[in-house]
C-alpha cells in the first residue's frame, strides 16, 4: 500500500505472490495481468521491456518470451478447435513448464499442434488455415532462434503477459463480430 500511495517501487513479494497464484491456478486473470504490468512499470527490468507492457496485444513485439506466450495461446486455441470440450488442455499440463523451460516443452507442443491442425483440416479447413497463418507469423517473429533453455522471473512475466494478451485478443474478435 505504501508503494501505491508514495509512487515508489512495488515489493518483490507482490510479484512472487502473483506468480505463485498463476502457477497454482493455471489461469491469468485481468487482475493478475494488471499486477504484472504494474510491477514491471514501477520496477523496470531489461528482461521485461516496455513493449511487453502495452494495454493490449503488441503484434509488433519480437521479444522472445512474449512471443512464446503468444505462441502458447495459439497452440492452446488449435487444440481447443480440434478437440472441442476436451477435459485437460495443454494449459493444464504444460503452462508452468512452458513458461520456465521452453526448450523442453515447445518442441512437444508444436508436434502436437501439427496433429491437431491435420485433424482440424478435415473438419474445418478455413479455421485450420487461419491458425496455420498465425503460427507461421509467430515463428517468423522468433527469427529462427532456438527456444531458451530457461526463463527467469521477469521473462516468465513477459511470457504470461503475451499469453494473456493473445487470449484476450481472440475473445475480443468474437465479441466484435457479434456486434456487427
Amino acid at each position: 500500500m505504501r508503494a501505491v500511495l508514495s509512487g515508489g517501487r512495488y515489493p518483490a513479494t507482490l510479484l512472487n505472490g502473483v506468480t505463485l497464484r498463476i502457477r497454482a491456478e493455471h489461469e491469468i486473470t485481468r487482475g493478475k495481468a494488471a499486477i504484472l504490468k504494474a510491477y514491471y512499470t514501477r520496477n523496470p527490468s531489461p528482461l521485461c521491456p516496455k513493449e511487453v507492457l502495452t494495454v493490449e496485444l503488441n503484434e509488433q513485439s519480437t521479444y522472445c518470451p512474449y512471443v512464446l506466450g503468444r505462441l502458447f495461446a495459439v497452440l492452446e486455441a488449435v487444440q481447443d478447435a480440434a478437440n472441442p470440450g476436451i477435459n485437460t488442455t495443454i494449459k493444464d499440463k504444460y503452462f508452468n513448464s512452458a513458461s520456465a523451460t521452453p526448450a523442453v516443452v515447445f518442441p512437444v507442443l508444436v508436434n502436437l499442434a501439427q496433429k491437431h491442425l491435420k485433424k482440424l483440416c478435415s473438419s474445418n479447413r478455413g479455421l485450420s488455415i487461419v491458425y496455420d497463418k498465425q503460427l507461421t507469423e509467430l515463428f517468423s517473429k522468433l527469427d529462427g532462434t532456438e527456444y531458451p533453455a530457461r526463463l527467469n522471473l521477469p521473462q516468465q512475466g513477459s511470457f504470461q503477459l503475451g499469453y494473456y494478451c493473445q487470449t484476450q485478443a481472440r475473445y475480443q474478435k468474437k465479441e466484435e463480430a457479434k456486434d456487427v
